[in-house]
């Protein structure tokens, strides 16, 4: 079939779900990641032919279902690095990327060896985008889901990193193992479950249908479970003028800053991430 022919189709199938924009860059990323063709090629050869365009309409069938593009190529990147991703794990947000350079330039002010914890390291892009960015840090990554974890090691792997992962669940210190008791930490980072159930309504259909809920759902009655757990974790397992950085629920800023206060840290800082929502949050062990 003719790639231009093949484009035509897509547009006719997606076009209903889909901006046209958007349907032209699943469909050029598809071409190059599966192919190695790209837009350029196809302006210059307009009567192009693939001769096996079977991958391409698998991919126009999960499309049509809305399947993220993530899944359907496995991968996506995040902070410069490559990650592998499946319906297991979340897809590495924007957002986060913020998160993470707060932490990088954040560091800074710590002249020796540090060590972090990212909970509810799900792909594990947090914790490795640390570890890669930051040499002196030993870095440790914690998640209640065997299956994310299982990729989380892979993405490690991929980016030569060294992460040590751990199966708990932070709700549950019977689950721990015994390294949570014994060590303490310079960084301790999470990007929990904060999107209240009242809040499904909001969300597109390719992340609610297929994200793993598990990683993104709490309760209306108790939003800040993970966080008042990790917070408490905080308050004994930080070093002196250690931090707590949080990504958080855009609406629940107010409540971060209670929470934080309440248990006693200090220069606490809300900020707004680019789609100046408040977003990510950070406070300092006495």
């Amino acid at each position: 079939m003719k790639v231009k022919e093949l484009q035509h189709t897509f547009h006719q199938e997606l076009d209903v779900h889909y901006d046209k924009e958007e349907v032209d860059s699943f469909f050029f990323m598809l071409l190059s990641y599966w192919y190695h063709i790209e837009r350029i090629k196809l302006a210059l050869e307009p009567n192009l032919i693939l001769e096996d365009d079977s991958k391409m309409f698998k991919a126009l069938d999960r499309l049509k279902k809305q399947q993220p593009i993530q899944y359907i190529l496995g991968e996506t990147e995040f902070f410069g690095l490559p990650f592998k991703v499946t319906e297991f794990t979340l897809i590495p947000r924007p957002e986060t990327e913020e998160l993470v350079e707060w932490i990088v330039n954040h560091q800074g002010e710590f002249n020796k060896k540090m060590r972090i914890i990212d909970i509810g390291t799900g792909s594990g892009c947090i914790a490795i985008s640390l570890a890669k960015n930051i040499p002196n840090a030993e870095v440790f990554g914690l998640d209640v889901s065997a299956d994310a974890l299982k990729i989380a090691r892979q993405n490690a792997d991929l980016n030569k990193v060294n992460v040590h992962f751990m199966e708990a669940n932070i709700l549950d210190s019977t689950t721990w193992p015994d390294v949570l008791f014994q060590m303490e930490f310079d960084v301790i980072v999470s990007n929990p479950p904060y999107v209240r159930e009242l809040e499904k309504s909001l969300m597109k259909a390719n992340v609610l249908d297929h994200e793993p809920h598990l990683a993104l759902f709490v309760k209306d009655e108790d939003p800040l479970v993970f966080y008042k757990a990790i917070t408490q974790f905080a308050t004994k397992k930080l070093t002196d003028k250690g931090a707590l950085f949080f990504e958080i629920n855009e609406y629940l800023g107010n409540e971060m800053i209670h929470l934080l206060t309440e248990n006693k840290f200090k220069n606490i800082l809300l900020k707004q991430d680019m789609f100046k929502k408040d977003r990510m949050i950070k406070g300092e062990k006495n």
